[in-house]
C-alpha cells in the first residue's frame, strides 16, 4: 500500500536546501491533499556566546523569522496548497524539529535539505538532517538539490 503524507512538516532556513526541499514539500502536499507545516528555528545557542545576552538579537531573529515564514507560506498558497501553518521554534535545531514541531504540527513527513556543514563542522556539532532522521517520530526525506549522480553522461 502507498503512503499518502497528510501531514508535510518542512524545515526553512532561507538556504537553497531548505529551498529545494521546500518546493518538493509543496508538490507532496498537493499531491495528498495535504497540510504544509512550515518550521523555522533560532538556534539561541548563537546568543550565549554573548557575553551580555541582548534581547534585541532576539527580538531581529523573531522578526526575521516571522517575515521569511509569512514569504514561504504565501508562496505555498499561491501553489495550490490548501491549508499551511507556520512555527517559529527556539532552541538547537536538532530537537527543535523533532521533538516541538513534528509534534505541535502532528507529521507525517518531514521533509528537510540536506547538510551544507563542511567536514570538520559536521564532526563537532553534527548534521541536522542526520539528527532529525536518527531522531523523528515520523518518516523523513531529505532533499539534495545537486544534480543526480546517475545521469546519463551522453
Amino acid at each position: 500500500m502507498l503512503q499518502q503524507y497528510k501531514r508535510v512538516l518542512v524545515a526553512v532556513d532561507g538556504s537553497q536546501e531548505a529551498e529545494s526541499a521546500f518546493q518538493k514539500a509543496i508538490q507532496v502536499a498537493k499531491r495528498n491533499e495535504g497540510s504544509l507545516g512550515l518550521v523555522h528555528v533560532i538556534d539561541t545557542r548563537a546568543f550565549s556566546s554573548v557575553a551580555n545576552y541582548d534581547t534585541s538579537m532576539a527580538d531581529k531573529a523573531t522578526e526575521y523569522a516571522d517575515e521569511l515564514l509569512n514569504g514561504y507560506k504565501d508562496d505555498a498558497l499561491k501553489q495550490g496548497v490548501t491549508n499551511v501553518e507556520t512555527y517559529i521554534e527556539y532552541g538547537s535545531p536538532k530537537t527543535a524539529i523533532t521533538k516541538e514541531a513534528a509534534k505541535a504540527f502532528k507529521a507525517d513527513l518531514i521533509m528537510c535539505g540536506a547538510t551544507g556543514l563542511n567536514a570538520v563542522e559536521r564532526l563537532l556539532i553534527g548534521s541536522v538532517s542526520e539528527y532529525i532522521i536518527r531522531h523523528s517520530p515520523c518518516d523523513v526525506l531529505v532533499v539534495r538539490n545537486e544534480d543526480p549522480v546517475y545521469k546519463d553522461d551522453k
